[in-house]
This record gives C-alpha cells, structure tokens and sequence, in this order.
C-alpha cells in the first residue's frame, strides 16, 4: 500500500497492533465545531468497527463542521483514507489539519481514486439535446464508414470481374463452408420451431372460425416472406457476423493487417471482398433451407389440430402463395448479407490492438448489424407491402 513512511512504520509494527485494543480509533466533534480523529485508522484496527465509525462520521459531517483534524491520528493505510474520501463524500474538507506525512499520503488517494471535482450536475434539457446530437453525429459517421467500405468493394468486384485471376476464391470457398454448411443445424432448428410455433397458435383461432384451410397461406407466406430472411439473418448476424468481426480483429492484436499493408496486400480484396461474397450467396441458400424447416414445422401441428393432410398441404403452398414471396424473401436475404458482412468486416478493422476493444467492437458489430437487418426489413415491408 502506498503509505507514508511514518505511517507505514506505524501501521506495520507489532506492537502498535498490540496496542490497538487500548488505543481504538476514534472520533469526536470539539465545542468550536472540529471534528477530531485519533488512534489508528487501519484495517487490522478498524475491523469491525468500520460501520459504526461511518456512521458516527457522516452524522457529524451533515452538521457541518468547522473543520477535520487529523493530526492525533497515530497510523493512517489505504482503508482508513478510502473511508474518510468516503465519509467526505469524494472531496476534501475546506478545513483540514494534518501532519504533511497524512496530507501527501491523502493527496494520492485522490489522484488514484477520489475527486476534488464536485459532483456532476443533473443533465438539463439542452444536455440532453447535445448528447442526442453527439450520438446523431456518431450514427451518421459510421453510415458514412459504411458506404466508403462498401465503395471499395465494388471497385474490387468491378476489377475481380475484368481480372478472374484476381478472385480469392479460396478464400470464398472457406467463408461459404463457415458461414454456410456449418450453420445449417442451428438454422434448420430454429425455422422449424417457429413453424410449429405459428402453426399451433393460428390452429386455435382459425378452428373458431372455420377457416382451417387458411394456414397454410399463413405459414407459406409468413415464413417465405418474412420469418425465413429474418430468422436466416439474425442467426447468421449472431453466429458468423460475430466471428469475422473477432478474425479480423485477431489480425490487428497479431499485427497480421500491419503485415499485409507492409507487403502492399490489399485488405479489402483479402479480407472484405471473400467474406462479403460469401454472406451473399450463403444467405439465400439459408433462407432457402429454414423456409423449407420452417413449412416441415407448420405442417405437422396442421395435420394434428386441423387434420390437414400433408399432401393436401403441399398441394396448397403451391396453389395459394404466389411465387412472388418466395422471390422477395431470397432478394431480401441477399441485401441482409451484405449488410452483416459490411457491418462485420467495418467493426474487425476497427479494432485497436488491445482484447478490450476486440470484445468491444465484436458486441457492436452484431448489434448493429441486427439493427440495420430490421430496419431494413422494415423498409421492403413499407416498399413492397401491395406487391404478392
């Protein structure tokens, strides 16, 4: 503990913890409104009668003493002096006496964890504004972030396009296997519980109604149109947004993207480009494989609460859903890959060379790309809501 040497002498000496007992640390408010402390303010002596003491403390300091005296003290350690910047309330009395040896100890208290500072003030309106303002700006900065990556993509595909040879499509091939075959479990899965899920919970009104036929336009649209994307996406923006964000992101602590710069490698073509591709065609086979789950899933609890037969029920997705649904769905995926992969790779190579930043930009980046996939989602309803 970083102590003064007279009162680490004194609070390391055996015979001033034997002397503890006869010598408590103390307290008391003076007839001219001093409050004084005396005897050792250390753990070891303070032990249990910590609470008591604040106690007794802060009752004096709402009475607004004329001063602290601190001068009879006889050992001071990083736990009394936590306990006065406590009872003080992070500021230091105007009034104080102390011997230099206490004052210097207490003065680096308060550069390592207290405060001269009073406390903030409550936030006004206009604070308020300007907080709003400053996270506007901040939305609007990573925006344009996001649009000058996705720029330097496209200059990459065009040159790609014109120069096959210049296509890393081993690269390609590596991020579809990851981000595509190996999350064809949890996909499947999760598109079959939601369609057992609507199945069942559309049975019981639509019995009341007579209407049983009308599940499966519910599930055929419900899932092709909306939940599949949706579902595809989220998972994806969780499962593989989150690891391209962490690789990428590993390269910076390693000095792996350092090296690539130093030998004139382009990291947009290297690293940005294959795992933007590959979310593009990864997704609508995804979408794809949960819509089919998803229908699977709809289609057993249709034929137990609706004695819908399932031919009858196949027969009937393709009769009443137009195939219009099933081509926004498959469009709608497509944009959301691109966005989780943008997002991904823009939140990797902003990495600082540090494991808290690493953690910090990995959570960012599959937030926002959940965000911009919803809203998205939401702008095709608003655009496309009177087409299929």
């Amino acid at each position: 503990m970083n102590e003064p040497p007279a009162r680490q002498e004194a609070a390391s000496d055996p015979a001033c913890w034997s002397a503890t007992s006869q010598n408590p640390p103390a307290l008391r408010l003076e007839q001219d409104g001093t409050v004084i402390l005396s005897g050792p303010w250390t753990l070891l002596a303070l032990g249990s009668r910590i609470k008591p003491l604040e106690q007794q403390a802060r009752r004096l300091a709402a009475r607004r003493p004329e001063g602290w005296d601190l001068r009879q003290l006889s050992a001071l350690d990083t736990a009394g002096a936590l306990l006065l910047w406590r009872i003080w309330g992070g500021q230091k009395p105007a009034q104080l006496a102390c011997n230099p040896d206490t004052a210097a100890f207490l003065e680096h208290m308060a550069e390592l964890g207290g405060s001269d500072r009073p406390p903030k003030a409550r936030k006004g309106v206009l604070d308020q504004l300007a907080a709003l303002g400053r996270a506007t700006r901040r939305g609007a900065g990573t925006l344009l972030e996001l649009l000058t990556l996705f720029g330097y993509i496209v200059i990459e595909m065009v040159g790609a396009i014109k120069n096959p040879l210049r296509m890393p499509f081993k690269e390609i091939s590596a991020n579809v296997h990851k981000a595509g075959t190996q999350a064809l479990s949890i996909t499947g899965l999760v598109g079959m519980l939601i369609g057992i899920v609507i199945s069942y919970l559309s049975a019981e009104q639509l019995k009341i109604y007579g209407a049983q036929s009308a599940i499966i336009l519910i599930l055929s649209i419900g899932v092709t149109r909306e939940m599949g994307p949706m579902l595809a996406a989220v998972l994806v923006a969780g499962r593989s947004g989150s690891a391209i964000t962490a690789a990428i992101g590993g390269m910076r602590i390693t000095g792996e993207l350092d090296a690539m710069a130093v030998l004139g490698l382009s990291l947009w073509r290297r690293l940005v480009l294959p795992r933007v591709l590959s979310l593009m065609v990864v997704m609508p086979l995804l979408t794809l494989w949960t819509d089919a789950l998803g229908l699977f899933g709809g289609m057993v609890p249709a034929k137990i609460e609706l004695d819908i037969g399932y031919m009858q029920f196949i027969l009937g997705i393709k009769e009443m859903m137009p195939v219009v649904n099933l081509t926004i769905g498959i469009v709608k995926s497509i944009v959301f890959g691109a966005l989780i992969a943008l997002v991904a790779c823009h939140h990797g190579l902003q990495v600082k060379p540090n494991t808290e930043s690493l953690g910090q930009q990995t959570t960012t980046s599959v937030v926002l790309a959940i965000t911009l996939v919803l809203l998205c989602d939401a702008i095709f309803a608003i655009a496309l809501r009177n087409v299929g």
